[in-house]
C-alpha cells in the first residue's frame, strides 16, 4: 500500500493526510505495510514533502513579499536543492486580508536560490505557485544580481506595476553559478507571460488585483519583456508561471517541466510505487483543476502506466466517475460523503480521514 496524497489545503499537510489515512487503514488491517510518500505539484507544501521524503530542510532569513524579513525553507539532498518560491514570496507570506498585486516581490526567492547555490546545490528544483506576486521575477533576479533602472538611472521599484518604469536591465551581474548548474522549474500552470492567459489576466485577482490592477500589470510585464528583448520567451509555456517568475527563470536558463512529474523523480515515487499493490492519493478538492497538472492526476498517470489501482481521497468531489476513470482513478471517497458541513470537515478532516482510511481497507483490503 502507497499513500501519495497532496495536502488538503487550510486544513492537514500531505504528510498529516498520509499519516491519519495509514491510521484508519490499519485500524482494519493492523497488520498493514503500508508506504507513506506525501507529495506536491511544486507549489505551496513542496519542501515538506522533500523533507519528509529524507531531504535535509534549511532555513534562511530573506525579504518576504512586502519587504519584511521571513524565515524561509529550501531542502536539499545529495546536490539536489528544492527550493519553493512561496516559501519567500507566497500568498502564506501577507497577513490576513492583506493583498500587495502591483508591489509584491519576489526578491526573497532569489535570495532563497542563493543560499541554495551557497550550500553546494549542483540541482535545483525550482517549484513555482502559491505566489502573492506578479513581477515577472524582476525581484528574484534583481537578488541574484541583475540589475534594472528608470531613465534616470535609479533602481526600479519593487513589484510589477514598477516594471513600467524600466529603461534598461542589466544582467551581466548575474550570479555566475547559475550556468553551471541544473535549474528545473516546476510548475502545475503553462501560461505565458501576459495576455488573456498570462499572469495577471489569470491569476492577478486572486492576489487582489482589480480590473484596472490587471491591465496595468499586464502591460508593465510586456514592457519589461521588451526592454529585456525577450518577449518571444515570455510566450514560452510556464513564463507566467507565480506570477511571471516563470519568465525570470527561463530568462536564466530554467528547464520547465510539469510539477509533479519533477517531484515524482525527485521524491522516489517509481521504487515505492514497484512496492505497492494500492496506491491512495488525493487533494483537498478533486475538481476540474486537478486534471491539469495536480499532484493526483501525475500520481495516477504514474501508477496507471505501471499497472497499479489507484483510490483518491478529498475533502469534496466535483468529478463524476467516468471523468475519474479516464485520469487513471478508480474510486474516490470524499469526505463529504460522511459530513456534508463543508466546514465542519474542514475542522475534522483528520478524524474523518482515518474513517475513510476504514472504507478504503474494506473495500479493498479485506
Amino acid at each position: 500500500m502507497l499513500v501519495a496524497a497532496d495536502k488538503f489545503k487550510g486544513s492537514l499537510t500531505a504528510v498529516e493526510v498520509a499519516e491519519r489515512v495509514v491510521a484508519g487503514l490499519r485500524r482494519v488491517r493492523p497488520d498493514l505495510e503500508a508506504e507513506a510518500l506525501p507529495v506536491a505539484d511544486g507549489g505551496d507544501g513542496t519542501v515538506a514533502a522533500a523533507v519528509a521524503a529524507g531531504f535535509e530542510r534549511h532555513e534562511v532569513r530573506v525579504t518576504g513579499p512586502l519587504g519584511d524579513e521571513v524565515t524561509a525553507a529550501y531542502a536539499l539532498r545529495d546536490g539536489t536543492a528544492v527550493v519553493e518560491m512561496a516559501e519567500a514570496s507566497g500568498l502564506q507570506r501577507l497577513p490576513e486580508g492583506v493583498f500587495a498585486p502591483l508591489t509584491a516581490s519576489t526578491y526573497g526567492s532569489g535570495a532563497l536560490l542563493r543560499a541554495a547555490l551557497d550550500a553546494g546545490a549542483r540541482t535545483i528544483v525550482f517549484g513555482v505557485g502559491g505566489s502573492a506576486t506578479t513581477d515577472g521575477g524582476a525581484g528574484m533576479l534583481a537578488a541574484l544580481g541583475a540589475r534594472f533602472l528608470t531613465a534616470s538611472g535609479e533602481q526600479v521599484g519593487p513589484g510589477g506595476a514598477a516594471l513600467a518604469e524600466l529603461a534598461s536591465a542589466d544582467l551581466s551581474g548575474l550570479d555566475p553559478r547559475l550556468r553551471s548548474v541544473g535549474f528545473v522549474l516546476a510548475s502545475d500552470v503553462d501560461n505565458p507571460l501576459t495576455g488573456p492567459k498570462g499572469a495577471a489576466a489569470v491569476y492577478g485577482p486572486q492576489k487582489g488585483a482589480s480590473p484596472e490592477d490587471v491591465a496595468r500589470l499586464d502591460a508593465a510585464l510586456a514592457h519589461y519583456a521588451k526592454v529585456l528583448d525577450a518577449s518571444a520567451l515570455a510566450a514560452s509555456p510556464g513564463a507566467g508561471a507565480a506570477g511571471g517568475i516563470g519568465f525570470g527563470a527561463l530568462l536564466v536558463g530554467a528547464r520547465f517541466r510539469p510539477g509533479i512529474e519533477v517531484m515524482l523523480d525527485v521524491l522516489g515515487f517509481a521504487s515505492a510505487l514497484e512496492r505497492a499493490d494500492l496506491v491512495i492519493t488525493g487533494e483537498g478538492a478533486l475538481d476540474e483543476q486537478t486534471l491539469h497538472g495536480k499532484a493526483p492526476a501525475g500520481v495516477a498517470a504514474a501508477a496507471r502506466a505501471a499497472g497499479k489501482d489507484v483510490v483518491a481521497v478529498c475533502g469534496r468531489l466535483a468529478l463524476p466517475p467516468e471523468v475519474l476513470g479516464r485520469a487513471g482513478i478508480r474510486r474516490a471517497y470524499a469526505l463529504t460523503d460522511l459530513e456534508p458541513d463543508v466546514a465542519v470537515c474542514i475542522a475534522e478532516a483528520g478524524a474523518l480521514l482515518e474513517r475513510t482510511g476504514e472504507r478504503i481497507a474494506r473495500d479493498y483490503l479485506t
